[in-house]
């Protein structure tokens, strides 16, 4: 059967594993004899029997009694060898896990420097995710582990990077989480969508509410008042669900469960560009992954689909609709790498591309036609300016030394992750040409960069739809070469004894089970794998929490700014620095906000000239009965002076100069920030009395 499968699939690996006959020692048994026969080597490399050695016991036991082993055929200490090797996993596993839960206990955020989460988590947390490293590498690189074991270890791994924020900052991280969350409390307010001319730029949330509409039956059926609690743990839930579907796509090259698993872990240490936060992307990248699943799995080239191809198709179909609804870019790179799928031999399938062209064409050109067709200038200027988009990518300069040290940390490692994938593809010959599908769909983002800056975001949007295949190819690298696509890799015990060039296949540069006697090993230190693997699994955390001062709002600013939107009338204007703080799109339907950091730099430095009076002049014409409102937060101080807004001399000039000014009267503040209301009336008596100086003059 073995056989028939095989040229079904083709060739694979120009060295063909021998079959179990071939490589397994012979060994008979002589009972007339009553013993054993070793085996013994021949010029073939097969064992045969020579001779017949007497056993210690006799061959037939007496009638009733209880056999005895033969002499040093004890099966108790290979019995508990092989308990304790089955459970020896646990180890390193319950450790980390010890070490991370008394880190998180013993860390302190009340005082975040610019290096955030990285220097203020206890170094119990740095001492488990080695101990976690390692016990992944001893585990996965042995054939022999159950795929539990390895779950386990990327399972921890997730609880350790996304969960550690949760249960250390009491308030949910990011901004623009906070943002989502206002727009859930929108469309359970509203009770259903609004227009531009209703919300303003806002309305695009509504012409792409799948995500929001989901989260708001969240909340009617959790019978909450908000998406708080779901926001902190989000980024866990949305990095577990991704798990089932990368698995997928995975297995659909390989069955070497050392290379799946490993390609697990590296997509998840090199997933630092924070879209996993409780957002549409989140959602979309996995609805995305599930649909390459599918059609990688169920639709391959027509003339050989299956009987129940309406069924896979319909599933399609079923989990294209919320990737359409919910985000913009997702259904562009999913149309994208179907295209490129469906131009290859192996996947010659026109309906999974034709199904999403249709999905998204039919929701562009009605509900989220408004949007496009305000857009669709900008679009077109943007289209081949690869160079202005890039650069837009890091149109903020980081500044201070810590945001400068995590932007070169994330650079880094997503540099590492492509350099790896680089070299596993060029290394993995056999596994490149069966996997070329994936490699085709890892090439297919980086064409999205000529097309848009995506809002200054194109760039690390690029990096996350590479990383599933660049992954896979990175943990390439750090392997030995794989076996025929579509064999398990052999395990510890099959075949014959671990000779060189015969062993089963090892992560320290041995002989792998394909390579054949005398030809040689693939060369590569034993120890460089892990020391890698450590590498990019640290600099994860500098890059995905290095910038937790500006991500993190305590308590007090939170309950600084929900104040200010429960009390602010309708109508009313809040002026801000920049829109990095919580609740910033609190009541946007019924709000108006200014962040005069965000405008050029002519207007910029024409408020730093004189901070009070021009924050006045721009604020006062808010038509009643709204009132105007001007915040500052330890959130915005924090994003000014890491991406290079402000200096800190220039932002404690623009407080001081607003505290001191007869503009403007402080009504609310705390540790956490301060609040000012206009006096418009005052603003309007002193350009009156300038104007009549001015003509006077």
């Amino acid at each position: 059967m073995r056989g028939r499968s095989e040229q079904r699939r083709g060739p694979h690996l120009d060295d063909q594993e021998p079959d179990d006959e071939q490589r397994a020692p012979t060994a008979r048994t002589d009972q007339s004899r009553g013993g054993t026969v070793r085996p013994t080597a021949t010029p073939g490399g097969r064992a045969e029997a020579e001779a017949a050695v007497p056993d210690a016991t006799p061959t037939h036991a007496p009638e009733g009694a209880t056999p005895r082993p033969a002499a040093g055929d004890d099966p108790r200490p290979a019995a508990r060898g092989s308990r304790w090797s089955a459970v020896r996993p646990a180890g390193p596993l319950l450790a980390a896990a010890a070490l991370w839960a008394y880190a998180v206990r013993s860390t302190d955020v009340t005082t975040l420097d610019d290096f955030g989460l990285v220097t203020a988590v206890h170094p119990a947390f740095w001492a488990g995710l080695a101990v976690l490293t390692a016990g992944f590498w001893s585990t996965v690189r042995r054939t022999g582990r159950a795929d539990a074991w390895s779950l386990a270890y990327v399972l921890v791994l997730l609880v350790m990077e996304r969960a550690t924020q949760a249960l250390v900052y009491p308030t949910p991280l990011h901004a623009w989480a906070w943002k989502h969350d206002a727009v859930v409390g929108h469309l359970l307010t509203a009770g259903g969508l609004r227009t531009g001319d209703e919300l303003g730029d806002m309305a695009v949330y509504d012409q792409w509410p799948g995500f929001f509409a989901l989260q708001a039956a969240a909340v009617r059926l959790a019978g909450v008042e908000n998406t708080l609690t779901l926001m902190s743990w989000w980024p866990l839930i949305s990095s577990v669900l991704v798990l089932a579907p990368l698995v997928l796509v995975y297995r659909t090259f390989t069955e070497d469960r050392r290379l799946i698993w490993t390609a697990v872990w590296v997509f998840c240490v090199g997933n630092w560009v924070g879209q996993d936060y409780f957002s549409p992307q989140s959602l979309a990248l996995t609805l995305h992954l599930a649909v390459i699943a599918l059609v990688l799995r169920r639709f391959p080239a027509a003339e050989r689909r299956g009987p129940r191809q309406a069924v896979w198709t319909t599933a399609l179909i079923t989990v294209m609709v919320p990737v359409v609804l919910s985000h913009q870019l997702t259904p562009v790179v999913l149309i994208a790498s179907l295209g490129v799928l469906a131009l290859t031999r192996r996947h010659r399938d026109w309906v999974p591309l034709l199904a999403a062209v249709a999905l998204f064409a039919a929701w562009n050109l009605t509900a989220s036609l408004p949007f496009l067709s305000a857009a669709l200038p900008e679009m077109v200027a943007s289209l081949g300016d690869i160079g202005g988009n890039v650069e837009t990518g890091y149109g903020t300069t980081p500044t201070g030394t810590g945001a400068v040290a995590t932007s070169w940390a994330a650079r880094g490692l997503s540099a590492a992750v492509m350099l790896l994938a680089l070299l596993g593809a060029v290394r993995q010959r056999e596994l490149r040409r069966h996997a070329r599908p994936l490699l085709l769909l890892t090439g297919v983002p980086p064409l999205l960069i000529a097309a848009n800056d995506y809002g200054s975001e194109m760039i690390f949007r690029v990096l996350m739809f590479m990383l599933p295949g660049a992954a896979f190819f990175a943990a390439a690298a750090l392997l030995p070469r794989t076996g025929p696509p579509g064999r398990a890799p052999r395990r510890p015990g099959e075949g014959p004894a671990d000779a060189p060039g015969e062993g089963p296949a090892d992560a320290a540069g041995e002989a792998t089970a394909e390579t054949p006697a005398g030809a040689p090993a693939p060369v590569r230190p034993g120890w460089l794998p892990l020391p890698v693997l450590l590498a990019v699994t640290f600099a994860f955390v500098p890059s995905y929490m290095g910038k937790d001062r500006l991500s993190y709002f305590p308590p007090a600013e939170v309950a600084l700014v929900a104040d200010l939107v429960e009390k602010a009338p309708d109508g009313s204007l809040v002026a801000a620095p920049n829109r990095n703080y919580p609740l910033a799109y609190g009541d946007y339907w019924r709000l108006d906000h200014y962040w005069f950091l965000e405008e050029d730099r002519a207007a910029v430095d024409r408020i730093l000239r004189r901070p009070a009076r021009a924050l006045a002049s721009d604020m006062k014409d808010q038509p009643e009965p709204g009132r105007c409102y001007l915040l500052f937060t330890q959130g915005q101080r924090a994003n000014a002076e890491m991406n290079g807004q402000l200096s800190e001399a220039e932002w404690r000039r623009i407080e001081e100069s607003v505290a001191a000014s007869p503009f403007f009267e402080r009504v609310a503040g705390n540790a956490a920030g301060s609040v000012y209301e206009l006096d418009v009336e005052a603003v309007e008596a002193v350009e009156a009395a300038e104007a009549v100086e001015e003509a006077a003059r």
